[in-house]
C-alpha cells in the first residue's frame, strides 16, 4: 500500500495486545491509531479519519457493545469486535448492534486480516454504490 494505506482504529485496554496488533497491521502496510478507552476512540474518530475499528468489548470505562452505537452514531466506518466473549450471544448482540464482524480471542493474526480486508471490501462496495457505480 502507498499513501492511501487504510487507517485501523485499535481499541484495546491491555497494551501487549495492542502491541501485538499494530505490530501486526503495521507489518502489513496498515496505519494505526490506537485508544485504550473508549473515550479515547470516541475522541479518536471525532479527530482523525478512520477506515476501520478494531473494538475489544472489555474496556474500562464503557461496555463495548453501548460503544458500539456511539460509533455507529459519529461515522460508517466498519468495525470488527476482538473479544474473549466467545458465546454465540455475545456474537449475536454485537452483530445486531452494528458490529461488521466478530473475532473471538485467541485469534490468529491470518484470519484478522482476512477478516479486515473483507470488511475493507465491503466498505468500499457501499461507498461505490453509494456514488452510483455499483
Amino acid at each position: 500500500m502507498n499513501g492511501d494505506a487504510a487507517i485501523i482504529l485499535i481499541v484495546e485496554d491491555e497494551p501487549p495486545i495492542r502491541r501485538l496488533l499494530r505490530t501486526t497491521l503495521g507489518a502489513h502496510d496498515y496505519r494505526t491509531l490506537e485508544a485504550a478507552t473508549g473515550a479515547e476512540a470516541l475522541s479518536a474518530l471525532r479527530h482523525h479519519r478512520a477506515d476501520l475499528v478494531l473494538l475489544d468489548l472489555g474496556l474500562p470505562d464503557i461496555d463495548g457493545l453501548e460503544l458500539i452505537g456511539k460509533i455507529r452514531a459519529l461515522a460508517p466506518v466498519p468495525i470488527v469486535v476482538l473479544s474473549s466473549r466467545g458465546d454465540e450471544a455475545a456474537k449475536v448482540v454485537a452483530l445486531d448492534g452494528g458490529a461488521d464482524d466478530y473475532v473471538t480471542k485467541p485469534f490468529g493474526a491470518d484470519e484478522l486480516l482476512a477478516r479486515i480486508r473483507a470488511a475493507l471490501r465491503h466498505r468500499l462496495q457501499e461507498q461505490g454504490a453509494e456514488r452510483g457505480f455499483a
